[in-house]
């Protein structure tokens, strides 16, 4: 027997992006109704997931690995209590529509019982009416039955109920799924959305928000106090409350940089490596109480000590680990932070981190498909707006053309092939120029000319050095990609 789903529970249980489902949607090879797809119309279109009833535990932890685990994070089941509360919740479901379907049971007999009375009544005028009534009846009855056992997909999606829970924002209709032992905060970061939130420890209050419909659980202290109206109106915290059931919830979010506040943080040196000899991947990581909100794209200030050691650099790592902060720090003439780095930072010392600021982010609601190109550096800025493109998990495909001017300027290029073998939907293209002057990379860009016939229909985001920028943009505007399809970055 077939069910009836939102898009993005379909593509968790088949394991595919939500933007591959509405891909297929449009082009008719998918039929959805009001935004709901069938697990009937899903096993045709992906016949490949049907199994037998024998393997379907088996089916449903290789979902749980593979397919749930595109943002590569190790996933852990719920504590105990968060459990047994979402099983007792779907118990309840089922008594009710146990007692429902009783009931509704009694009074078909009874209602196949009268008019076997009244088609007894050689009186009565609708008789042949009424017969045929009963024949359908009976027939009805019998078929009942005969019911068809729920399909593969209908079985994983009760066992998915338990382990994971669907929450649906208002008023921008962003969802995602709480897994593990995540809190709502915690869960809606993971998934790419930028929730309005400050110390993220229960002590602000910024991140409260309006449970509409369903039922959370605490399961982490908070010094904040919500006054009674507040309470009664259904208010919680999100970074102190996960799901027990699938969620409808009332909440702010940054949907533009100017949303996020500026802010100033003490951050220490978790982990410095060389990625070549002359670029370094800096690991900062902030206090439990202070990280760092900003959106995946824009950039900050990196200081030591009286701050006039200092320089500006993208994050490169994704907002939805807003504790952990990546940079890429190259080591270049002149840049007094950069020497201060190779030469004198150690784990441990103390950073200050002073933005989020720039204008340059991924514009999801855009109905183009992104197109990402990097320059050396640039793929700092470029790698965090993949990396929270991952995160939404709405994209159909995401092509990343990387130029290296330089014998190690693809410096994680082994991160690149890794998505590329881990996702579907990632395109990773390395492409060489002899230096930065126009007809090198305008020649290096002749690949993805070829690629891409049709430039107009993406959106183009780029970065790299100030000269590479303008090249580009140059050749992006001969190639007809209207100025406000080009988002770009110095960098």
């Amino acid at each position: 027997m077939s069910q009836v789903m939102t898009i993005s529970r379909a593509a968790r249980l088949v394991g595919v992006p939500r933007g591959a489902l509405q891909k297929k949607i449009k082009a008719g090879e998918l039929r959805s109704f009001d935004g709901m797809v069938t697990t009937e119309d899903l096993l045709a279109t992906y016949p490949s997931i049907q199994f037998k009833e024998d393997l379907v535990f088996e089916h449903i932890m290789q979902i749980k690995d593979e397919a749930f685990a595109r943002r590569v994070r190790e996933r852990v089941l719920p504590d105990k209590e968060v459990l047994a509360a979402r099983l007792y919740e779907q118990s309840r479901e089922l008594a009710n529509l146990r007692i429902h379907l009783q009931r509704y049971h009694a009074v078909i007999v009874q209602a196949q019982g009268r008019l076997h009375e009244m088609g007894d009544n050689q009186d009565t005028a609708a008789q042949p009416d009424i017969k045929r009534l009963m024949q359908w009846m009976d027939q009805q009855l019998e078929e009942v039955l005969d019911t068809q056992a729920p399909d593969a997909l209908t079985v994983m999606d009760d066992y998915l109920r338990v382990v994971s829970a669907h929450v649906v924002l208002r008023p921008s209709d962003h969802e995602f799924f709480v897994d593990g032992a995540d809190t709502l905060l915690e869960a809606a970061l993971r998934s790419g959305i930028a929730l309005n939130y400050g110390c993220s420890s229960g002590n602000c209050g910024l991140c409260k928000a309006r449970i509409i419909s369903g039922q959370v659980k605490k399961v982490r202290h908070h010094d904040y106090v919500l006054s009674e109206a507040e309470k009664n109106m259904g208010y919680a915290l999100m970074c102190s409350h996960t799901a027990i059931s699938d969620l409808v919830v009332e909440a702010l979010e940054a949907l533009l940089p100017g949303d996020i506040p500026q802010q100033e943080i003490q951050a220490r040196v978790k982990v410095m490596e060389p990625l070549t000899d002359k670029v370094r991947r800096l690991h900062l990581q902030t206090p439990r109480t202070n990280r760092l909100r900003f959106m995946a794209g824009q950039s900050v200030t990196l200081s030591v000590g009286d701050g006039s050691v200092a320089a500006d650099y993208a994050v490169a790592s994704c907002p939805c680990d807003d504790r952990n902060l990546e940079f890429h720090i190259r080591d270049l003439p002149g840049n007094k932070f950069a020497q201060h780095v190779f030469q004198h930072l150690k784990n441990g010392e103390t950073v200050t981190v002073h933005g989020p600021f720039g204008e340059f982010f991924l514009h999801d609601d855009s109905p183009r498909p992104p197109l990402f190109i990097a320059c050396n550096n640039g793929f700092a800025p470029i790698k965090s707006l993949i990396e929270h493109a991952m995160a939404l998990d709405t994209l159909d495909v995401i092509p990343l053309y990387w130029l290296a001017t330089f014998a190690t300027g693809h410096y994680q290029s082994n991160l690149c092939r890794s998505w590329a073998d881990a996702l579907d939907n990632f395109n990773y293209t390395e492409l060489v120029a002899d230096s930065l002057d126009a007809d090198s990379i305008y020649q290096a860009l002749q690949v993805l000319a070829k690629d891409c016939p049709d430039l107009s229909g993406y959106d183009v985001y780029f970065a790299g050095a100030e000269g590479f920028v303008a090249c580009v943009h140059n050749w992006l505007t001969m190639n007809k990609v209207p100025a406000a399809q080009q988002i770009s970055i110095v960098a």
